[in-house]
C-alpha cells in the first residue's frame, strides 16, 4: 500500500514523480486512471489543492468527489476509523486535507486504499513535490542548491521543505525568530538523511547567494488565535527586494500561497520576475497526476 503521509514516503522515488510530472506537462498523458475514483475529505478550506486534484483526476480518465466534513459523518462524530474502512469499499484512492497528522496516520492505518495527505499541521507533502517540480524545470536540477526559507520555521510547509532538501543534497537555510525554529524532530531527521540546515534569526547574510527564497504565511489555517502575536514577532521577516538582492541573480522567490502582501512578501517581489508563483502553483496539478499514478503503481 503506497501511502503518502510524509515526503519521506516518497524518498526514493522523488525524483521519478517529479520527472514524471514534467514528461506529462511537456509531452501529454494517457487516461491511466479510467474508472479511478478518488475521494477528497476537506476540513480545511483549499483552492489550490481542491482544483488541481480534481483536474488531475479528470485529465487522467477518473472522478473525484468532494467531501467537506460538514457533508459526512465524520463532521457528526463517525471514526475515522469507520470513515476509513467505508471509502475503502466505494474508491481507489483518498486524499485528507486534515488538521491533524494523528487522525491522517489513523485513517491510512485503517484505509484499505493508498491516502494522500493533501496537508496537515506537521507536512505539506504534495504542495512540496510540486515545488520540486518547478525547481528542476527553473534550474535543470536539484542536487547541491541553496534554499531559503523565511517566516515560521515550525510550520508543514519547513517541516516538508527540510526534508526535501535533504533529500537532494540542498543546502537549506532557515531564518526565523527563535520561538519559531523548527522542532528537533524535523532537525534530526534531516541531518539523518545528510541534510545540511542552518538555523538563524534575520540577519544581513540571510539568503545571501541562495538559488531558491521561500516564504510561506505567517498564520497559518488554525493559528488565527495567535495572529497579533505572529504579526509582531515577524515584523522583520518581509522578503522584499533587499533580500532578494542577497540572492544570486538568477534566484528564483517561491509562496505556496495564498500570500499576504506586506506581511510575508512584498508584492513586488511575488509580482516580480524571479517570482514563479503561479507555475509552481500550476504545477500542483501535473505534480498530483504524478502522484496519483504512483500511488496505484502506475508510474
Amino acid at each position: 500500500m503506497k501511502h503518502l503521509l510524509s515526503i519521506l514516503d516518497v524518498e526514493k522515488d522523488f525524483e521519478k514523480i517529479i520527472d514524471d510530472a514534467i514528461a506529462m506537462k511537456k509531452n501529454g498523458y494517457e487516461k491511466v486512471l479510467k474508472d479511478k475514483v478518488l475521494a477528497m475529505i476537506f476540513e480545511k478550506s483549499s483552492t489550490r489543492t481542491r482544483v488541481s486534484f480534481e483536474t488531475a483526476m479528470q485529465k487522467l480518465g477518473g472522478h473525484a468527489i468532494f467531501l467537506s466534513k460538514n457533508d459526512i459523518q465524520l463532521g457528526r462524530g463517525e471514526t475515522i476509523e469507520d470513515t476509513a474502512k467505508v471509502l475503502s469499499r466505494y474508491v481507489d484512492v483518498i486524499m485528507y486535507r486534515a488538521y491533524s497528522h494523528k487522525n491522517m496516520v489513523e485513517l491510512a492505518e485503517n484505509a484499505s486504499v493508498p491516502v494522500i495527505n493533501g496537508l496537515d499541521d506537521e507536512e505539506h507533502p504534495c504542495q512540496v513535490i510540486a515545488d520540486f517540480m518547478t525547481i528542476k524545470e527553473k534550474k535543470g536540477r536539484l542536487h547541491g542548491l541553496k534554499m531559503s526559507y523565511f517566516g515560521d520555521g515550525d510550520n508543514n510547509m519547513a517541516h516538508s521543505l527540510m526534508l526535501a532538501s535533504a533529500i537532494f543534497n540542498m543546502e537549506m537555510e532557515i531564518v526565523a525568530p527563535k520561538k519559531y525554529w523548527p522542532s528537533r524532530h524535523y532537525i534530526e531527521m534531516a541531518e539523518r538523511l545528510g541534510g545540511k540546515i542552518r538555523i538563524m534569526e534575520m540577519n544581513e547574510n540571510a539568503g545571501k547567494n541562495a538559488d531558491i527564497i521561500v516564504t510561506d504565511t505567517w498564520v497559518s489555517m488554525g493559528d488565527e488565535a495567535e495572529k497579533e502575536e505572529r504579526l509582531r514577532a515577524f515584523k522583520g521577516y518581509t522578503v522584499d527586494e533587499n533580500i532578494m538582492a542577497r540572492a544570486k541573480p538568477d534566484a528564483i522567490f517561491m509562496h505556496c500561497l495564498p500570500a499576504y502582501y506586506g506581511y510575508e512578501v512584498t508584492k513586488s517581489v511575488a509580482h516580480g520576475k524571479q517570482s514563479v508563483i503561479f507555475d509552481e502553483a500550476e504545477n500542483r496539478m501535473w505534480a498530483q497526476m504524478a502522484i496519483l499514478k504512483w500511488s496505484l503503481d502506475l508510474l
